[in-house]
């Protein structure tokens, strides 16, 4: 009677487990792959004819397919100190935003971390 109980316990929790594996697969397999995408800053050469912000708008436009996904993708518009935009992009959107006419460079974002005092170089 032990053993049944046992064998029991065993089979349905391993039961349990590979149900449990077979749903995680098949809601990672529903999701759509996304293309790995990273913040980056574009430098751009000072528009002449139109505002900065609707100048970076039709850049990104040009490269993410849509006036609503540039939208999405955009993060600032920089028209004081330097002319640019940053914006979330793949590394194919990356390629092709750096052959745009008007466009400098384009540079991953970072963060950098800085030295907060005595003791703590890390």
């Amino acid at each position: 009677m032990h053993t049944w109980k046992t064998n029991l316990f065993f089979f349905s929790s391993l039961l349990f487990f590979v149900s449990l594996i077979s749903i995680i697969q098949m809601a990672e397999s529903a999701r759509p792959a996304a293309p790995s995408s990273a913040v980056h800053i574009i430098y751009t050469e000072l528009p002449q004819d139109e505002e900065p912000e609707a100048y970076h708008m039709r850049l990104l436009s040009n490269v993410v397919g849509s006036e609503e996904m540039a939208k999405e993708a955009l993060l600032y518009s920089y028209k004081n100190a330097a002319s640019g935009f940053s914006a979330t992009l793949t590394p194919e959107q990356v390629t092709e935003m750096s052959k745009q006419p008007g466009v400098l460079q384009v540079v991953r974002s970072r963060t950098l971390q800085l030295h907060s005092g005595p003791g703590r170089l890390h």
